[in-house]
């Protein structure tokens, strides 16, 4: 079908209308006077020079043409690659400065099988590159997926209040509404991450590229231009939250309406949940009771059965664990725009076990709510409703003291989740909803097939006795810290600090005080995604190293331990000089710290020593964490840290494997694939996913995640995907899904996601789609992964 997208039309239309400046002196909310400027028509019989793919085709058909008679037809090998792209670069730097308000466009439909996620990179001169990303439905007809460059949410317009609005990181989301009404066939990419901000006078390439996929994707591509933006709508971060906590703008299945709405829709499910029953095949403990029996221990253990890792429940029958992270109120408030004199306001303390992020509401004493003071005309305009502090449903208030991104550094908070559990169930005494929200929690787990609880949920589940859960704990303290110069989280701790080890003492010691030796805990995770060093060179998977190599070992006891390493090995610092091709006055001079520590890359021997570094003092982290929880968790497994897959250095991932009882990884992609995970057939270690999702913006959120599905409908055909990729391989022994209830649409405290991740929405209302896909996925479970093993029983 051939259609001009009416986004295209706009700026057209506008040609000749003068470009009034605003209050402030700029024109971005203005329409742009320039006419789009067509970079690729693909009109030729030939596939521009510019134009290249990398383990992909492209081809000009005649098929989904938007302007003129032909385009581009795309095929992503993304099945058999784990890159594929398609890449767009001039013989010289396009130069669009002349433009004050644009986008980059394209003209996109999907002729392939699946819906299909497409990262878009945009260079500039100066070597800049930022990250947007956009789900293409299957389909025949295109739209047009437009990328800002310049204008609008990249500044700060005034709205009608008078006010600057803050936007993108700043207004508190992770991305933002449209700026404008984009109709049915206008789609805006998604803000991932990189610079926001490019130098405009020299765009170097786009690219537009399938990762890590299941499925081989296909599109064609037509109309890629630069377009000026049509007006923007200041008022457009405007009461875009309902009083249900719910996106205002958009009508879907889930949605609710009223508060007798609210309560029907309660009623109508608790009659579907039978109390929790389970499938017919699982034991006790969530186990398969139709596979053989093994050794019972009492407490969950690992074992090699039939060539596949596998857990054994504490009654000796195998194990597969699937489940939902992060079943806890913390990180359900959004921040409201107010504050408090911090006089008023209770400070952390050194003693503290629990991140800010992942404690719960911490209401505001009462002796701060008459210094409440508004901070942010921003956040408070986006919502239609938030009650008065002598409302029943202020109860849902609360204050975070520091967040890690975001519009403010600390301030006021609002749980709509938890208010909508208290219109669901009402309250007899102060947050007792909680108790009957935590019974249909575990009653859902068991209905929908889950077999366990997922890491971050809260410890009043510890003693559930009912299905199995992995407790968790973060070592935070004082102790000194290292760098991998790319700390996304914060810095790392420095492990040969004594501090460090009484710290994991107590946080330990606490873990186990609540869990009580219950065999219902299948094990334990310590901490979370730290950066221990990014994959993309060398150099950044060594940056531990060769940061702390130029720290003065008086300051850094991991710079001691590195000294003391080299100096065995080598005796003589002319040997390690020649060794490394440095030139380094003395041991003592390398001890404070005086070295080039730059990495050569041809250099095997400084590569190998600079692993070992790294591998040594990863090591000893995880020796102290795994000696605390043989003292005081001696039933319990050590599950791990959760690496992030873009924080997984083999050094450390081996020093991990070395102490851990199973190693576990955060994989957010469309499932697993081959050649990134063909390591494992080296380490041969049972493995676990920490945390995977899928989203959409079908739902009304203005971010779907970070995999994008088209629907709901399709979330759920994902999400049955990558479980089963994960099933079907022999080391993973389970994968637990992020997370439980979605981000808030105005952005969770903490960082901003503003993320559709849930199983249930912001009114505690299952997804339809996702449980049947949960129920559909989980009665197929053993039998995938061992009916082999049926006969043995």
């Amino acid at each position: 079908m051939k259609i001009r997208s009416k986004i295209a039309a706009i700026p057209l239309l506008g040609i000749g209308l003068a470009a009034c400046q605003s209050s402030d002196g700029n024109t971005q909310g203005q329409v742009e006077t320039k006419p789009d400027k067509v970079l690729f028509d693909f009109e030729n019989s030939a596939v521009p020079v510019e134009v290249k793919v990398a383990n992909a085709t492209a081809s000009i058909v005649k098929q989904g043409a938007t302007s003129g008679d032909q385009a581009l037809n795309v095929k992503f090998n993304s099945k058999a690659h784990e890159w594929t792209s398609i890449e767009f670069t001039p013989a010289q730097p396009w130069d669009w400065s002349e433009y004050e308000s644009f986008s980059i466009a394209f003209d996109i439909s999907n002729v392939g099988q699946y819906s299909t996620q497409l990262f878009l990179n945009v260079f500039d001169k100066n070597g800049q590159v930022y990250t947007r990303s956009v789900n293409v439905p299957v389909g025949e007809d295109a739209k047009t997926y437009y990328s800002k460059m310049a204008g609008h949410d990249l500044v700060s317009p005034k709205n009608k209040h008078g006010e600057n609005v803050e936007l993108n990181l700043s207004s508190g989301l992770r991305s933002n509404p449209p700026t404008w009404n984009e109709g049915d066939d206008q789609v805006q990419f998604i803000w991932m991450w990189g610079n926001k901000n490019l130098d405009t006078s020299g765009i170097t390439k786009i690219s537009l590229s399938v990762q890590y996929n299941l499925h081989n994707k296909e599109v064609t591509i037509d109309n890629v231009r630069v377009m000026p933006n049509p007006k923007m709508d200041p008022d457009y971060l405007v009461d875009i939250v309902d009083k249900f906590g719910q996106p205002s703008r958009m009508e879907y299945e889930e949605k609710i309406h009223s508060e007798a709405e609210l309560l029907a829709v309660k009623e109508k499910e608790l009659a579907e949940l039978q109390g929790g029953k389970k499938i017919s095949d699982r034991t006790k403990f969530s186990g398969w009771k139709d596979g053989p029996r093994l050794e019972a221990t009492g407490y969950f253990r690992t074992e090699k059965v039939g060539g596949k890792w596998s857990l054994v429940d504490p009654e000796g029958y195998l194990y597969f664990t699937t489940g939902i992270d992060n079943v806890r109120m913390s990180n359900a408030t959004t921040l409201t725009g107010y504050d408090f004199d911090q006089t008023a306001i209770n400070q952390r303390t050194a003693d503290e076990v629990t991140p800010e992020d992942s404690q719960g509401l911490n209401p505001p004493p009462p002796s701060a709510i008459p210094t409440r003071h508004l901070v942010s005309e921003t956040r408070k305009n986006m919502f239609e409703w938030l009650p008065d502090y002598d409302d029943p449903l202020a109860s849902s208030y609360g204050y975070r003291r520091g967040a890690h991104s975001g519009p403010l550094e600390r301030g006021e908070v609002f749980s709509f989740y938890m208010a909508n559990l208290e219109r669901k169930y009402g309250e007899t005494t102060p947050y007792s909803y909680l108790k009957d929200w935590s019974k249909v929690t575990v009653d859902r787990m068991l209905s929908w097939g889950f077999t366990s609880f997922g890491n971050w949920i809260d410890p009043m589940y510890y003693q559930n006795n009912r299905i199995p859960y992995f407790a968790n704990g973060w070592i935070i303290g004082d102790f000194k810290q290292v760098s991998s110069g790319n700390d996304f989280w914060g810095g790392l701790p420095d492990p040969f600090d004594p501090l460090f080890a009484e710290r994991a003492d107590i946080t330990v010691k606490t873990i186990a005080n609540e869990v009580k030796g219950s065999p219902w805990c299948v094990g334990v995770f310590i901490d979370n995604e730290k950066s221990w060093g990014r994959p993309e060179s060398k150099v950044s998977e060594l940056g531990i190293v060769i940061h702390t190599l130029t720290r003065d070992g008086n300051d850094s006891p991991t710079k001691n331990m590195f000294t003391d390493t080299m100096k065995a090995k080598y005796g003589s610092i002319s040997k390690l000089n020649k060794a490394w091709g440095t030139n380094v006055a003395s041991w003592d001079a390398f001890q404070q710290g005086k070295i080039n520590s730059k990495l050569d890359v041809n250099n095997a021997t400084q590569i190998a020593d600079y692993e070992q570094l790294l591998y040594n003092y990863a090591a000893e982290y995880f020796r102290i964490v795994d000696e605390a929880l043989a003292k005081y968790m001696p039933n319990h497994m050590y599950m791990g840290v959760r690496f992030a897959d873009w924080g997984m250095p083999k050094p450390v991932v081996k020093a991990a494997a070395k102490y851990v009882d199973v190693v576990s990884f955060n994989l957010y992609k469309e499932g697993l694939t081959q050649n990134k995970w063909k390591f494992l057939e080296e380490m041969d270690m049972p493995t676990v996913i920490g945390e995977f999702h899928m989203g959409t913006t079908a739902s009304g959120f203005f971010h779907p995640g970070l995999i994008h599905a088209a629907n709901q409908e399709d979330r759920a055909r994902m999400y049955k995907d990558y479980m089963r990729s994960i099933i079907d391989n022999d080391y993973f022994i389970g994968a637990h899904w992020f997370q439980y209830l979605d981000s808030p649409i105005t952005g969770r405290a903490y960082d901003g996601e503003n993320y559709n991740v849930g199983f249930v929405s912001v009114t505690d209302i299952p997804y339809n789609a996702m449980v049947k896909a949960a129920r559909e996925l989980h009665t197929e479970l053993y039998e995938r992964r061992y009916g082999h093993l049926k006969q043995n029983k």
